[in-house]
């Protein structure tokens, strides 16, 4: 039985560059990157040197902090480079793919005869670990403990994110695995949350062993960490896990087949894209793999693996992050507007509220680029973010605990429900231009650091 949440408050972005609900292109990358710091919390150790031969599956990396948590290679071939950074920090491990893919055997296993320490075993030994996120904080989920529960969102509302429904129609039955395997892992079982709009019709509804939910509303209706705070707000010294609809069916199929397979639909979006639709591919793979889908010469296009709100901006020479299905390709606004805030008669621009005609043009979608228009200006107190942000919690006042590093007040006003992109929003429409995610960010370390 499902319970439908109404959010009232919320803001969805208009831009340009939907992908069209087809495979436009399978790609087989010759190189693929792992990137530690894609894992917020994952202190690599690194299993592999350059030259070795690993297999879809094989051990790549290991947490420093608990040894158990290993990353494994999402293909089979030799590790080609490894690239560290400043003070011989691990930033990336590329393996170079073979032609023919081989596979390390974890076996066919049914969740239902397992207990919980022999899925938590096999989610360890394949890699799969670092899909389920720990909250508070957005870290990996603890092997040891136990969560109140494990939330999952069947949807996504980001900007021109990509559709859940055409991405995993068909894994279904590996969903309905991976339920039942994380079902045993959480005390208050499996909640998973569906867009009200088509939740009758959505192939998910259908599931089993889950608790669900369905929610309406604009952005950020989708963000997990919303419907948490609707569902099951997160108290001091309680813990629950999060893990994508995307990274469920994997594992899923990792029960079902005995084999790692990370491959997904990626959504090719953005203003700037040609064409965009979907590819099939593997995370970590080269935006030169996608190169039909933009036209760079001018050295002007800014590739983010992610949405537009929440992303990395991971440049031309970048790669797909863990956790994405969504490439963004989106113009660099360097351009300077003279005296562009006495031209109130702007039809191309969009505004959150009506200082442009855009209201007058509800269904318009516009060309957006990265130009913030201005720099940081005095942080000001209004009711702007509260306008964006359908959680009970002051976010103006939990922001500026953050940049004061106030603990005390950080907890008052709600850190523990929180993670940066929930106040991506906020960031978005902040007259002030004030990088909010980052400031919520480090005081997510803060509090890290200083409760350990």
């Amino acid at each position: 039985m499902s319970n439908n949440i109404v959010l009232k408050r919320g803001l969805d972005i208009p831009i340009e560059g939907m992908a069209d609900q087809k495979i436009s292109k399978t790609i087989a990358p010759d190189v693929i990157t792992i990137k530690p710091a894609d894992f917020h919390g994952f202190v690599p150790r690194l299993l592999v040197r350059e030259g070795d031969k690993v297999l879809a599956g094989s051990p790549v990396l290991a947490d420093k902090a608990c040894p158990d948590i290993l990353f494994t290679s999402p293909v089979s071939g030799t590790v080609s480079e490894i690239v560290r950074g400043a003070k011989r920090k691990l930033m990336e491990v590329r393996i170079k793919a073979d032609a023919s893919q081989e596979h390390v055997d974890f076996g066919v296993q049914e969740p239902g005869q397992m207990n919980a320490e022999e899925i938590k075993a096999l989610l360890l030994k394949s890699g799969l670990w670092p899909s389920l996120i720990q909250r508070p904080y957005g870290i990996l989920a603890n092997p040891a403990s136990q969560p109140k529960a494990i939330f999952v969102s069947a949807f996504n509302t980001a900007p021109l994110a990509a559709d859940m429904e055409f991405v995993l129609a068909d894994k279904v039955a590996d969903i309905q695995t991976g339920i039942d395997a994380l079902s045993k892992l959480a005390s208050g079982g499996v909640h998973l949350s569906l867009n009200s709009k088509n939740s009758s019709n959505s192939p998910f509804a259908k599931l089993k062993n889950a608790i669900l939910h369905t929610f309406s509303g604009k952005h950020p209706a989708g963000n997990v960490g919303i419907q948490i705070s609707h569902i099951s707000p997160i108290m001091k010294d309680e813990t629950v896990w999060t893990v994508s609809l995307l990274n469920l069916a994997i594992i899923g199929k990792l029960f079902n087949t005995g084999k790692l397979d990370l491959k997904r639909k990626v959504a090719v979006t953005g203003p700037v894209a040609i064409k965009p639709a979907y590819v099939e591919a593997l995370p970590g793979m080269s935006m030169h793999d996608i190169s039909e889908f933009y036209d760079n010469s001018a050295k002007d296009v800014r590739f983010i693996s992610g949405d537009v709100l929440t992303g990395t901006n991971v440049g031309a020479d970048g790669s797909l992050g863990f956790f994405d299905n969504q490439i963004t390709l989106i113009h660099e606004g360097t351009e300077r507007e003279v005296l562009g805030w006495a031209k109130p008669f702007r039809f191309n621009q969009f505004s959150s509220t009506r200082s442009y005609f855009s209201w007058l043009c509800p269904k318009k979608k516009y060309k957006m680029d990265t130009n913030v228009h201005g720099g940081p200006r005095a942080f000001l107190m209004s009711d702007v973010y509260g306008k964006v942000l359908p959680m009970d919690i002051f976010p103006i006042y939990l922001v500026k605990a953050c940049l004061a590093g106030n603990i005390d007040n950080m907890e008052k006003f709600g850190i523990y429900e929180v993670l940066p992109e929930d106040l991506a929003l906020c960031e978005f429409v902040d007259p002030s231009k004030n990088d909010i995610q980052d400031i919520i960010a480090k005081g997510i370390d803060l509090m890290i650091k200083e409760m350990a």
